[in-house]
This record gives structure tokens, sequence and C-alpha cells, in this order.
């Protein structure tokens, strides 16, 4: 359990950084505030699947900036409360869901978190190429950043 934890606190951390970056950019780019709040959908959507009660944000929201980072201080709760009530036994329970195209499927608890703390990395790396793009420097997000309370080596201009 304690290795899921951590996955979410390093979720809730770098969520934070990224929306920084966005908050400090000089030549804000839409595009990654578009996946920034697609990444706070998807963990909301996704703890909805896993409580059993319908989502009450969409997997693409039109989100400002302001809306973003309430969803992700909203989100951290969320997220804080449920791992905190899991056992090991919760991990491999199974979650019957319908995605967002109406399909239904049949997951593992702990298959769907690790799913959520994979995309939003995966997401987060698309917001800092696009922050980048637009001429600024992102905030680092990387797990290892988190862990050391350091930013990762990064290349010399």
């Amino acid at each position: 359990m304690e290795h899921i934890r951590r996955l979410f606190a390093h979720l809730a951390w770098a969520d934070a950084r990224a929306l920084q970056s966005l908050r400090e950019a000089t030549h804000p780019q839409e595009q990654a505030r578009e996946l920034l709040a697609h990444v706070l959908g998807a963990e909301h959507v996704w703890l909805a699947r896993l409580e059993g009660r319908p989502a009450t944000v969409a997997v693409w929201p039109a989100l400002p900036l302001d809306e973003c980072e309430a969803l992700a201080r909203d989100n951290e709760r969320a997220y804080a409360r449920y791992l905190g009530a899991l056992d090991a036994d919760a991990l491999r329970r199974t979650v019957h869901y319908r995605n967002s195209a109406g399909a239904e499927f049949d997951s593992r608890v702990e298959d769907i978190l690790l799913h959520v703390a994979l995309h939003g990395t995966y997401h987060r790396g698309q917001v800092a190429a696009a922050v980048r793009r637009g001429g600024d420097v992102p905030s680092p997000t990387d797990y290892i950043a988190f862990v050391r309370g350091a930013p990762a080596a990064t290349r010399t201009p």
C-alpha cells in the first residue's frame, strides 16, 4: 500500500508543479492548459468509478487555471481519503465501469490506481513540452525530483 500512497503523493505534487508552470509562463500555450485540465478531469473520473458514483467533471473539461487548481486540491483530498481506507484485499477488488465512449469494463483497483498515476505522468510531460515550446521553462515533475526534493539534471543551453 505504501508504494501506491507515494505515487499519489507524487501525483498531487506534480499536478501543483504543472499548474505553477502554466501560471508562470510568459507565453502560455492553450494546449498545455487543456492537457492539465484533462489530467485533473481524468483523476476525478477514475475516482468516481472506484467509488461507484457518477463523475461531476468531464474527462476533457474546459477549465480555466483557477478551476484547475481547485480541482487539483479536491482530487488530492479525495484520493488521500480513498487510499487511507484501502488495504491489500481492496486493491484486488474488481470495479465495473463504463468509459466515456460507453464501453463497459472490469478492472482491478490496483490497476486503475497505477493507470491514474501513469496517465498523469504522460500528460504532464506533454504540458512541459508545450510550456517549453512557448519559450518558458517548465517546473520539473519527475518522480526523482519529488523524492530527492531537487530537480533532475537538465541539458545545458
